[in-house]
């Protein structure tokens, strides 16, 4: 016997199919609208193979897509995220310097040179990350935090913006 759980988030993935039936981008709407379901904003297995047979799509094309966007998830997010633009205009202005002060920030262990950044604090508050490019570069550097971009970003600045977040998770 299925989990409610399982019947109720199938019934509102089925939904989510019907929704997008036939139309361009459908596989891309589908998983984008899939993960918000998520509390953690995290896709799994389970629910890739559930999408795979109900859109008579391979499994492997369904992991393409997943794991070539960066938006998408394959494990829990924190319930606020950054994103750090690593693209060459923000990198020669100073992106590196603001993701240094965030690892510190959160006490993150330092990643392998050359390994995209997703880091998730414990309590699941906050997830880093990096991204190849957000297409702001006049702005540089930039990063996002909870889906807003900032411009123009040192560490002063980062710290002035973060602070209160950090300060309103304490309470």
């Amino acid at each position: 016997m299925q989990k409610k759980q399982d019947i109720k988030t199938m019934t509102e993935l089925d939904k989510i199919i019907i929704k997008y039936k036939n139309t361009p981008g459908m596989l891309l709407r589908v998983i984008e609208e899939t993960q918000k379901l998520d509390p953690h904003k995290c896709l799994n297995h389970k629910t890739l193979e559930y999408i795979a047979k109900k859109t008579k799509t391979p499994v492997s094309k369904i992991y393409n897509i997943v794991t070539f966007y960066t938006f998408f998830n394959l494990k829990p997010q924190g319930k606020h995220s950054i994103v750090v633009c690593r693209g060459t205009a923000c990198h020669t202005r100073g992106s590196r310097n603001l993701l240094d002060f965030l690892i510190k920030y959160f006490g993150f262990n330092e990643p392998a040179e050359g390994q995209q950044t997703s880091l998730t604090t414990n309590d699941k508050k906050f997830t880093l990350k990096t991204v190849a490019c957000f297409g702001q570069c006049a702005l540089a550097p930039v990063v996002e935090i909870d889906g807003n971009i900032y411009s123009r970003m040192n560490p002063e600045k980062l710290h002035k913006i973060i602070d209160p977040i950090i300060k309103k998770r304490k309470k």
